[in-house]
């Protein structure tokens, strides 16, 4: 786990990070409060900051301050060194949005329990938040969380003047799996096909499970017809080889409608072409690709 320490004196800043990398942090430092704060708005910063209560260029309880008004991200894990340890100092500062302190001067062994509970909180937190965007089943983005990654996108093409498709995918005949097979066999199924769309997928494309056998793409940076490329790659990964479930060698195909962005229509209305787009390639005979470009 990476971990922001920001302190202005040189020697304790040196200690601190020294403990930290022998601790197996991966340690980043900053020397005042204005280069601290620099590095926690990217959206890579490290998750747990080690911040001493004065610094010049800003203090570390505005810097919590600043921190809980910013837009709702990636909760960033506080620690503030202070040698202000009397009860309304500290107070003050979890109430600035800081989440533990330590005094110092520092006891080696104190520090590394703070900072040892701070990372099975934020751990705690990442499994959390995985289990409230993904599906159960086949590990993808679950509908709300490919929806919002979606939206995201819309804005990013809206404001950056770049292209965007999506794609709705379903599983043909899957009820027929089910029903013959048992529910079980439909779930090897499920996760096998949601395999293969991630293998064949670019690696920032995105894909979700939008509800039973259905499955939302996002596609950045495509249109026209590198978007039908792309599908029918995915197309053609499912159908490739038998799915092996339950000792059975079942046959499986996907259909795919992809729509691309015009730049100025709403998620819904995205969604829905893709949607229609999909339904005729269901009407063509299945195991097809259909474009709404």
């Amino acid at each position: 786990m990476r971990v922001l320490v920001a302190e202005d004196d040189r020697t304790t800043r040196f200690m601190v990070a020294s403990l930290l990398a022998q601790w197996g942090y991966d340690v980043v430092t900053a020397e005042n409060g204005s280069e601290a704060w620099q590095i926690l708005q990217d959206d890579e910063a490290p998750p747990l900051a080690v911040i001493d209560w004065l610094m010049p260029g800003m203090e570390g309880p505005e810097i919590c301050r600043r921190l809980r008004q910013s837009p709702e991200g990636r909760y960033r894990y506080v620690l503030l060194l202070t040698v202000q340890g009397d009860r309304a100092s500290v107070v003050a500062g979890l109430d600035a949005g800081a989440d533990d302190y330590v005094t110092k001067p520092f006891d080696a062994q104190e520090l590394k329990m703070r900072v040892q509970a701070g990372r099975r909180i934020l751990e705690l937190q990442d499994r959390l938040r995985h289990q409230a965007d993904h599906d159960g089943l086949t590990g993808l983005f679950n509908r709300g969380a490919v929806l919002t990654r979606l939206e995201k996108e819309l804005s990013r093409s809206q404001r950056l003047k770049t292209p965007l498709a999506v794609a709705m995918a379903d599983l043909d005949d899957f009820k027929k799996v089910n029903d013959r097979y048992g529910h079980l066999v439909g779930d090897i199924v499920l996760c096998d096909v949601a395999r293969r769309m991630t293998e064949t997928l670019r690696d920032y494309d995105e894909v979700g499970r939008y509800g039973g056998e259905e499955f939302l793409i996002v596609l950045p940076g495509v249109a026209g017809p590198e978007v039908g490329e792309i599908l029918e790659r995915v197309r053609s990964a499912v159908a490739s080889a038998p799915v092996l479930a339950g000792g059975w060698r079942l046959n499986v195909t996907v259909s795919l409608g992809g729509a691309c962005f015009d730049g100025e229509e709403k998620l819904k209305g995205l969604v829905g072409r893709a949607d229609e787009a999909l339904y005729r390639a269901k009407a063509q005979g299945k195991n097809a690709v259909v474009l709404s470009c």
